[in-house]
């Protein structure tokens, strides 16, 4: 036989205020890896050489 619980007793946790910091903070890591990343593959890559056609 289930008991009946109150809504008051059956939340498991308080507010979500530490778990909203977790998920901004790893939200703002991503985006500084993105641009890390971002920057990082400009520095790398190779210089375009023209070339000109034989004539």
């Amino acid at each position: 036989m289930s008991k009946i619980i109150p809504a008051e007793n059956a939340r498991q946790g308080r507010g979500g205020s530490n778990v909203l910091k977790i998920l901004v903070a790893a939200l703002l890591l991503a985006f500084i890896a993105s641009g890390v990343a971002e920057i990082y593959g400009e520095v790398i890559k190779a210089p375009i050489t023209e070339q000109r056609p034989k004539s």
